[in-house]
């Protein structure tokens, strides 16, 4: 053996005595931040998690609400997304100049717009009639706008130094995230409590307005988009996954803010709520508040769990969308949801084959045979909650074609399923995971976010942090057998954009 092999060989020993040490290391503080949290579960079924950091007088809140896109019906598709909209239009106390007076004019409103509606849908609808009722309509919107103080909500909770007050809907969830200074909790208990107690859904017309116009900036006018949109549509049969979350534009057209009140009522009671608070506070102390100020919320039933489930698929699925657009990939295969024993290794696939510009798909088609300039694997696709799909991406470079790209990707599908993974792929996935959770648990309001994800869609918060001994048990052979387990054509569905010709001067396109 050469001197420079016996170097090498110490060198490697002691990288892995570090790699080893370092593991246990970080097990020991997953451990010591896991006994740090503590939970509290109001009578009325509503709970709170606490992670206690002093560090900074700052606190992270995080309220998720367990109802997504995928508990929308037929007719109402994109009101979950529209309701978080109208959770910062304020309460009855917060946001109007005259709450009794407004609620009049928007009860009137109301009324006038199912006459309306009913007027236009009707068999033959009177002209006349429509266009009184469209400027009665138009009327009473104004006089509403008149009462509304636009924007009081955020404005409160900035003029108490909240720097981020946001939210934000998925297939699976709609979650609300902000942060204060540490000395304002008590007011965030007040704002809170009051926002899911006293909900108005004011300028409802025209929140949907604006919700109706991303649907056209970010579907209708976005090749990227209508393949999504399709895709799904055509991946998923029966269960709610197969629509997107903005929801279809003729439902949106028709929801009124009777189906939003109904919603919230079915879905927003306090035992589908989960807050998560990290930061500079006391523990003991806040859940004295939150028994003061979320108690009052009426107790109400949890949610029926969804019935549907998505059936097997029994033959390989195509959509092709023709855009003005470069070709674009698609390629899904269904998976079960994220509490499989799969998980973990689907995971690992997903990394080992297309995250990062070291992985297999990436240095195949974008490297060697620059067929593409970008390639992708995700796992988990369009949700987590529900079984979803393991999905690849691929944007093909000028010149090339989705099916060149589809053929390659293929290739690398088929080298996965019969070729051992290596080891430094596996260590690779592991080290990404471990950075990812450790840089997650830096940040207060990603740490509160993951607490609410692992207590709701998971089943115990705990597993925020016992996830990483999962991860560190996925074995080269695991990940081998779940992409020869999910990785089948049968079960796949391939969607890809048809690049449209621009039409030529004083003719039609071709």
């Amino acid at each position: 053996m050469r001197p420079q092999s016996r170097v090498f060989i110490r060198w490697a020993c002691a990288c892995s005595a570090l790699i080893l040490g370092a593991g246990l290391l970080f097990a020991q503080t997953f451990d010591a931040i896991k006994s740090q949290v503590k939970e509290h579960t109001l009578p009325n079924g509503m709970k709170f998690l606490v992670l206690e950091r002093p560090e900074a007088p700052v606190v992270s809140f995080h309220t998720y609400a367990d109802v997504g896109s995928s508990n929308e019906s037929y007719g109402i598709t994109g009101i979950s997304h529209l309701l978080e909209h109208l959770a910062f239009k304020g309460t009855k106390v917060v946001g109007t100049k005259d709450y009794a007076a407004e609620q009049k004019v928007m009860d009137q409103i109301d009324v006038t717009y199912q006459q309306l509606v009913r007027e236009q849908t009707a068999v033959k609808p009177d002209s006349g009639k429509i266009m009184k009722l469209q400027a009665e309509f138009d009327k009473l919107g104004k006089e509403a706008s008149g009462l509304v103080v636009v924007d009081q909500y955020t404005d409160m909770m900035r003029e108490q130094g909240g720097p981020m007050i946001n939210a934000y809907t998925s297939n699976d969830a709609t979650q609300y995230i902000s942060s204060l200074p540490s000395n304002k909790l008590e007011f965030w208990m007040a704002m809170e409590s009051d926002r899911w107690t006293n909900p108005v859904f004011r300028e409802f017309y025209k929140e949907r307005n604006v919700v109706m116009e991303e649907r056209r900036l970010g579907v209708e006018t976005q090749p990227m988009g209508k393949l999504v949109e399709d895709f799904l549509a055509v991946a998923f049969k029966a269960h709610p996954y197969h629509h997107e979350v903005i929801g279809h534009m003729s439902d949106l057209q028709r929801i009124t803010r009777t189906d939003v009140r109904t919603y919230f009522q079915q879905f927003y009671g306090p035992s589908n709520l989960t807050v998560a608070i990290v930061g500079d506070i006391k523990a003991d102390d806040l859940f004295k508040l939150a028994d003061t100020y979320f108690s009052r919320i009426p107790t109400a039933p949890k949610p029926e769990p969804l019935r549907t489930k998505e059936p097997e698929q029994w033959g390989e699925r195509r959509v092709t969308v023709e855009a003005m657009s470069q070709p674009m990939l698609l390629i899904g295969y269904h998976r079960p949801n994220i509490n499989s024993k799969d998980d973990a290794a689907l995971d690992a696939m997903a990394n080992i084959l297309g995250r990062g510009r070291s992985s297999r798909l990436y240095e195949s088609l974008v490297k060697k045979k620059k067929i593409a300039f970008n390639v992708y694997a995700m796992n988990g696709w369009p949700g987590n909650k529900y079984s979803s799909l393991f999905v690849v991406f691929a944007m093909p470079s000028m010149g090339h074609t989705a099916a060149e790209c589809q053929e390659a990707i293929e290739v690398e599908l088929t080298r996965i399923k019969t070729e051992p993974v290596m080891d430094q792929e596996l260590t690779k996935y592991k080290r990404f995971a471990r950075k990812w959770l450790i840089d997650g648990m830096k940040m207060n309001g990603r740490m509160a976010a993951s607490l609410t994800f692992n207590d709701v869609v998971r089943g115990d918060w705990r597993k925020t942090f016992d996830i990483i001994k999962v991860v560190d048990s996925v074995t080269a052979p695991e990940v081998q057998a779940v992409a020869q387990k999910y990785l089948i054509d049968k079960h796949r569905t391939i969607g890809d954009i048809k690049p449209e010709r621009m039409p030529q001067e004083g003719g039609e396109r071709q």
